[in-house]
């Protein structure tokens, strides 16, 4: 499935629409065309400041945005590439701490499309070889590289040890089946163990890899520390801030900015990544400061007042994208007490990853459709659930009471909702 995108700037728009052309062969799989492409551009990749890099299912985005506000708080300026875009395709390219400008990315773009016209590049691709070359155009002292799928053929993982500061790999649960577990030879057989198979691909020889112990399954560990030992990654096993802080000697860190408890364990993953690594100072006070100061849209987002929030009268409205059952998990400890659950789901995800954990305190569900791709229908989430036309209708038809509003299933439905309220992501 391809990120759709729209811009209000028509040069942007003109490159987007391209972009939208483009699709991946069935069965390719690799880093040729993203290397090609990189090469014919004069391999940026290769002329980056220290990277970050950043693998996993669940949290790799916040543990980015953990990792943004810490060295920021140190006074270090810092690019960032993440994805999916939520509003903009500029969300995806931050360049020395602001999204990339219309009029630059524009150029840009067209740049790396004529470059790579005959190679058929993905979106993907073509979005990753755009954010390299910003960003060994423009200084500087830190790049925060989010893993778009998977970790081994991730168009991401072309980055090599000489400019790697340190990876982290956030938790792991089965998500993305149709690519992560395709049939090949010579690979886990095991569904998680496969998973963490793909993800410890981001390993390098001589760079530490960070992970946040008894956060995984066994046989997922497991499978990370057999791929690190064997390509000569330094792994470093942390605790998260719930298990006791990574320092023994500093137990009060400040309650993450992002807020849901299972942020605790992200803050405490970028912290060990950037204990881990030698190229950047990074000092006790510019963690504390960033911890709290990290913000992360649409992932347990209390909305503000706007347009979308005004429909729920004076009830909360929370927004959260998570759309597996890890995802589910972390919804249900953050919430407690009766709640309105609006859900718009991708028929490719499982319906009850996030009505089950929840099932003992919805009152009322609804199903609205993801605008712009195929979602599953009311009838997928049993007789309690209603439908609506959008989360506008939704909002209209809740009950009077007073009970909170969660908004999620999806980061696509998630940023329809931002853009409705008028809250777009800077």
């Amino acid at each position: 499935m391809r990120d759709f995108a729209r811009s209000e700037s028509a040069a942007v728009q003109a490159q987007l629409d391209r972009l939208a052309r483009l699709s991946v062969p069935d069965g390719r799989l690799g880093l040729d065309t993203i290397r090609a492409l990189l090469d014919r551009l004069g391999n940026p990749h290769r002329q980056l400041p220290p990277v970050f890099h950043v693998a996993g299912t669940n949290g790799k985005g916040s543990t980015c945005a953990f990792l943004r506000a810490m060295l920021e708080a140190q006074g270090y300026s810092v690019h960032m590439t993440t994805s999916p875009h939520l509003v903009r395709y500029n969300e995806r390219i931050r360049v020395a701490g602001e999204l990339i400008a219309d009029e630059r990315l524009a150029e840009l773009l067209a740049e790396v499309l004529d470059a790579g016209k005959d190679l058929k590049p993905s979106f993907f691709e073509v979005t990753i070889a755009a954010a390299f070359t910003e960003f060994a155009r423009v200084p500087a002292d830190a790049c925060v590289v989010e893993v778009g799928l998977g970790g081994r053929f991730d168009a991401t993982n072309v980055l090599e040890p000489e400019v790697l500061a340190a990876c982290g790999i956030a938790a792991l649960g089965i998500d993305h089946e149709r690519f992560l577990l395709a049939p090949e030879e010579g690979v886990p057989s095991e569904p998680i163990a496969r998973i963490a198979f793909e993800k410890a691909g981001i390993a390098k020889a001589g760079v530490p890899l960070a992970v946040i112990a008894e956060s995984n399954p066994p046989e997922a560990e497991a499978m990370i520390e057999s791929v690190t030992s064997k390509v000569g990654a330094q792994l470093i096993m942390a605790n998260s801030y719930g298990n006791g802080a990574i320092d023994p000697e500093a137990q009060d860190y400040p309650e993450p900015g992002i807020r849901g408890p299972h942020q605790e364990r992200n803050a405490a993953l970028a912290h060990a990544m950037l204990r881990s690594q030698n190229h950047l100072r990074v000092e006790e006070s510019a963690i504390r400061k960033g911890i709290a100061c990290a913000s992360w849209p649409a992932r347990m987002q209390l909305l503000k007042d706007g347009p979308l929030t005004a429909l729920a009268g004076k009830r909360e409205v929370w927004l959260d994208g998570g759309h597996n059952p890890n995802a589910g998990q972390a919804v249900a400890t953050a919430f407690a007490g009766p709640m309105h659950l609006i859900l718009g789901m991708l028929d490719n995800k499982d319906p009850r990853a996030l009505t089950e954990p929840l099932a003992d305190r919805l009152r009322t569900l609804t199903i609205v459709p993801v605008p712009g791709h195929e979602a599953h229908p009311v009838e997928a989430f049993g007789d309690a659930a209603r439908s609506a036309a959008g989360v506008e209708e939704a909002l209209r038809a809740l009950p009077k009471d007073d009970c909170r509003v969660l908004i999620a299933g999806s980061l696509y439905l998630a940023g329809e909702v931002l853009r409705l309220n008028d809250e777009l992501p800077d």
